[in-house]
């Protein structure tokens, strides 16, 4: 009879210790928050500032022509996709920058990259009325869920002297 209660007794206790379960679900839970900010950090990049209604009146006068993609090599080894044209300014205000989004997407028509440069002001200096510079983009980062083709081209700010 005492055998009896003494192995019913080793039978009310738990499998996993209740501290080490209580420890593997909040280091699951961390896992899955880390992994989830990471996850909407890459889909949805902080956006620098947006078009002033002055800046979307003026996008009129802005055009971009002669735009080739071409995929090139680097110094490491590294496949690097280009794309360059010209941008001419025919409006009749001094711009002392102008940014893009190139927003790629992949087979299904869902964005994989989205990337914002400068095309003219930082490194070319401003784009005076009626001027037209020729502007270059590289990117190594493509992701391989990448369609290949062209990304979308959109003015995201643009800068007035």
């Amino acid at each position: 009879m005492a055998l009896e209660k003494a192995e019913r007794a080793g039978d009310d206790r738990p499998l996993v210790p209740v501290p080490v379960a209580v420890a593997a679900i909040l280091l699951t839970a961390a896992a899955a928050a880390y992994w989830f900010l990471d996850y909407r950090a890459r889909m949805y990049p902080p956006q620098g500032p947006v078009l002033t209604a002055e800046a979307k009146a003026y996008v009129a006068n802005l055009k971009l022509s002669d735009v080739q993609m071409q995929a090139a090599e680097s110094y490491l080894k590294q496949a690097v996709v280009e794309i360059g044209g010209n941008l001419t300014n025919n409006g009749s205000r001094t711009l002392t920058l102008v940014e893009i989004n190139c927003v790629f997407y992949d087979s299904y028509g869902q964005l994989v990259l989205r990337e914002r440069v400068a095309i003219a002001g930082r490194k070319t200096g401003s784009l005076a009325p009626g001027e037209t510079k020729k502007f270059r983009m590289a990117f190594d980062n493509l992701p391989p869920s990448w369609n290949q083709s062209m990304p979308q081209l959109v003015i995201a700010q643009i800068l007035f002297e």
